[in-house]
């Protein structure tokens, strides 16, 4: 009997499922991905090919998308601000095109977020997030993530599957390598990764990382799912009885993450 719970469905049919770290990317696009407000004061860049970038009023803020279709993350999703328009980088977030949507939606929208609370204030939110680390890694811990720490400086939190994780390097000196990474598939070879550089802040991280371990079931075709870890997805809803000779595992009642910087 086969382990892979889509494999009577076709592959165009429509399923919830969940984990997110596992689901696969989902209809990943710039318009799906990037919240902010062209029809006001964004600016947006959008080439027939190539990379595409939004930046904010101020000049120091902007995030872009450059697709690599032929390469195993698919293209590279990037987050950078400046402390000075045009100047070098503060911090920068990337991403693999791979990564789920759906906390990459978030990521952006609790960006936009940091951004007007910056613009109207006379904090700079941007540089001088007060966000604790603890903020960001916590939940995991109320959704099962496993922990440990390395006398190199870093704490590793993984999903209960294994095939997923979270590393914070808390002691750093430097900007060199990311200070926060994510991951999902298995740690060898990862379906997709992001990482934080130092300096990002924090209230991001734990956006993302609330929205990663969210019990929303999240919709994907059946065809887009990856293929090796599909056999650790449940659907959180049977797909119809025409569709399948059997029973779908149903992931049990979740109760939900709350998403945002109240966490």
């Amino acid at each position: 009997m086969s382990t892979d719970p889509f494999h009577n469905l076709d592959p165009a049919q429509s399923v919830k499922v969940l984990p997110r770290h596992l689901a696969g990317p989902g209809p990943a696009s710039i318009h799906t991905a990037w919240p902010f407000p062209f029809d006001k004061d964004w600016t947006l860049h959008q080439p027939e090919e190539g990379t595409a970038i939004a930046t904010s009023p101020c000049l120091r803020l902007w995030t872009s998308f450059t697709p690599q279709p032929d390469e195993p993350g698919k293209g590279t999703w990037t987050i950078g601000a400046n402390r000075v328009p045009f100047g070098p980088v503060a911090w920068r977030i990337t991403l693999d095109a791979t990564t789920p949507i759906e906390p990459l939606l978030d990521l952006h929208t609790e960006l936009l977020d940091l951004y007007l609370e910056d613009r109207y204030s006379d904090r700079d939110w941007l540089h001088e997030d007060a966000t604790a680390p603890h903020e960001a890694y916590a939940p995991l811990f109320a959704r099962g993530w496993s922990h440990s720490v390395k006398t190199d400086g870093t704490q590793t939190f993984l999903a209960p599957d294994g095939l997923g994780g979270v590393r914070h390097r808390y002691a750093t000196t430097g900007s060199d390598g990311p200070t926060w990474r994510a991951w999902g598939g298995y740690p060898s070879e990862p379906h997709w990764q992001a990482r934080f550089s130092f300096g990002t802040p924090t209230t991001l991280v734990a956006a993302f990382a609330a929205s990663l371990i969210s019990t929303e079931p999240v919709h994907r075709t059946a065809q887009d799912i990856p293929f090796h870890t599909r056999r650790h997805l449940y659907v959180a809803a049977p797909a119809p009885a025409k569709q399948t000779t059997g029973p779908l595992p149903v992931a049990p009642p979740p109760k939900g993450v709350r998403l945002g910087r109240s966490l």
